[in-house]
């Protein structure tokens, strides 16, 4: 392994508001979705998830073999989870299934028979294929804002067509929370009880992934709020206060997809174009502490655009608005992770508090109820899509308006080093950050920040119980030192998946801001594989490709099992505001389009690259004078 930079040392701290940090050698490392659709989301049902229900959804996370809701052939995860959220959206949560199964009851049916006689006859006969199908469905879509400065939601009307639907509603949430309490077995697996609170006005993708760690008599005592009810972040943190101190439920709100927000998520206003005070980011920081990095519809780190000097920023890119009319992508800073933890240190330079201080995790937002985000067994976002052929409607023609199944990513999921596989300990670890996100592969990282590591602790067995002696773990605070001239160390291990690929290399990717506001960034190569040696610019040559694009197929001859090292900034100023964040990277290997091209017998889609160079990002640790 190389090391980059030269080592020196000193004492930590570290600062934890939101829940008590982990000791000694306490923790384990687990690995989950906190995002997956079910037969109940409205979306998933009309896409043509019409069977896999929140029950299909655990037995497959635990590594059961299950009926896809399409093919009907049996599949099976390679490796199985360690716990799972199924997050069906609020809004015309069971609904539409309800109607299907002719199980609906709503308290103006009168008023409604009409459109419920056409709707089953016009659009659940074959739900999305029919025209009619996709019509009904690009209804329940929003229109594009026309003007990029007003606020979205008061341009955006949104109504249930079905009219009331509360008792459908709240049968489907009880019958959501049932599977879940069946399905948790601490010490074995956890079903987290959550679900999305979707908000989309005018085709700004705002939704957030809400759970809790109660059970389930808790979670019976509270409906699902939905954006129906409101389209504003501020009002869905109103409504989880109200009910915590109702019902003494803990919550958590984790933003999902920012690079579709149109630069919302992540703005320097709210979504009311209200400047962002120091309350505004407190109360957000409270209620969302984790931000999804990485998932099926793309990659959210950063983008080319954002950071041009970053030679891995244009992965899995994603460019399709969810809205009724087709809109050029733009990327905007508000839409990605990095840019948005910049912004953060410079609203926090002037208003005191920084209201993107989040950890990172991945998941998959898959609608067919199974969490799949293994390349070679990839079932799709939606449930049609587990057919080659049919994600694309006509396979020999590309149209770049239209997304496909192969724009899709088969991504990520969350890794969290947690003191147990139960409820409350996996919420602990999302509370104090101490997560990371995969675009799929079990790559275990370890990330310690600290004044007096050594040489020694980097290669030591005991690695994580020196790290939280003398350090603090990813998504933690390290505060300066009373000798100002020290610099801080880094301590870092990452270890490729058993099953997996040798890894190419880790970096350590750095922001911070300077006194007069301005934020900046910097990508290191930490370490790497083979005898490559950086250029004058600290640029590294590629790892070698030994993917075979005729067979899908690839080896393990390049790159390295593991890496262990300690690593200091050459560049650290002990005045400047400043995050670190770990991105460790994999050797190129097939990507599903590849798999599905060679299966098919035809050239790779040119949606995608056939090959992938799968990653892993951790929480940042931030540095504060």
């Amino acid at each position: 392994m190389t090391l980059s930079a030269k080592i020196l040392g000193a004492a930590s701290l570290f600062i934890s508001l939101a829940a008590p940090a982990a000791t000694g050698d306490s923790t384990q490392l687990l690995w989950g979705d906190t995002h997956v659709h079910s037969t109940y989301s409205f979306d998933a049902f009309l896409n043509q998830n019409q069977s896999a229900d929140p029950d299909t959804a655990y037995r497959w996370a635990k590594g059961l073999p299950v009926i896809h809701p399409y093919n009907r052939t049996r599949v099976q995860i390679n490796t199985p989870l360690d716990f799972l959220v199924v997050s069906d959206h609020a809004e015309l949560m069971g609904v539409i299934r309800a109607i299907d199964n002719d199980t609906a009851v709503f308290d103006n049916e009168g008023l409604i028979a009409g459109l419920l006689r056409r709707f089953r006859s016009y659009v659940l006969l074959d739900a999305i294929e029919t025209e009619a199908g996709r019509e009904f469905f690009n209804r329940l879509l929003p229109v594009a804002v026309e003007s990029p400065d007003q606020d979205p939601v008061l341009a955006d009307g949104i109504s249930n067509p079905f009219g009331d639907t509360s008792t459908t509603q709240k049968t489907a949430w009880h019958e959501i929370v049932d599977a879940a309490e069946r399905h948790n077995n601490p010490g074995k697996f956890t079903s987290l009880i959550g679900w999305e609170w979707s908000s989309i006005p005018s085709g700004v993708n705002l939704h957030r992934v809400v759970i809790t760690p109660e059970n389930g008599e808790t979670a019976k005592q509270f409906q699902p709020y939905g954006s129906d009810q409101s389209q504003y972040p501020e009002d869905l943190w109103q409504w989880l206060e109200a009910t915590q101190q109702e019902t003494g439920a803990r919550f958590l709100a984790i933003p999902h997809n920012p690079n579709i927000s149109k630069g919302y998520m992540f703005a320097e206003t709210t979504l009311r174009d209200v400047p962002i005070t120091a309350e505004y980011a407190r109360r957000r920081m409270e209620w969302e502490p984790v931000a999804e990095v990485t998932q099926l519809k793309g990659d959210s780190e950063t983008h080319p655009a954002l950071s041009p000097n970053d030679e891995f920023a244009d992965f899995e890119t994603y460019q399709f608005y969810i809205q009724q009319q087709w809109e050029p992508y733009q990327a905007k800073a508000g839409d990605y992770i990095r840019p948005a933890l910049l912004k953060g240190l410079a609203i926090e330079q002037s208003v005191g508090v920084n209201p993107f201080k989040f950890g990172l995790i991945g998941s998959t937002d898959a609608h067919t109820g199974l969490a799949s985000a293994e390349e070679n067994n990839f079932w799709g976002k939606m449930a049609r899509d587990s057919i080659p052929e049919n994600k694309r409607a006509d396979i020999n023609t590309y149209d770049s308006k239209n997304t496909s199944g192969w724009n899709m990513g088969a991504q990520g999921l969350a890794a969290v080093w947690a003191e147990e596989n139960s409820r409350d300990a996996i919420f602990s670890a999302f509370q104090r950050k101490e997560v990371y996100a995969t675009t799929g592969p079990r790559i275990a990282v370890r990330f310690f920040a600290g004044w007096n590591f050594t040489e020694n602790d980097a290669q030591a067995e005991n690695i994580a119980e020196l790290g939280y002696a003398n350090g603090v773990p990813m998504g933690g605070d390290l505060i300066q030192p009373t000798v100002s001239t020290d610099i801080p160390k880094f301590l870092i291990r990452a270890v490729k998946d058993p099953k997996g690929a040798n890894l190419d290399r880790v970096q350590v990717i750095k922001g911070w801001v300077d006194a007069d506001g301005k934020t900046h960034e910097k990508i290191y190569n930490a370490a790497w594989s083979a005898e490559r040696k950086l250029d004058a610019n600290g640029q590294l040559p590629a790892v070698a490709n030994t993917v075979d694009i005729s067979a899908a197929s690839y080896t393990n001859d390049v790159g390295s099992a593991e890496f262990s090292i300690l690593w200091s900034d050459p560049d650290f100023n002990a005045q400047q505001k400043a995050f670190y964040y770990v991105r460790v990277l994999q050797i190129p290997t097939p990507r599903h389009s590849l798999y599905d091209a060679v299966a098919l017998q035809t050239e790779a889609p040119q949606e995608a690259p056939a090959t992938i160079q799968e990653r892993a990002y951790t929480s940042p640790i931030w540095y504060t004078p």
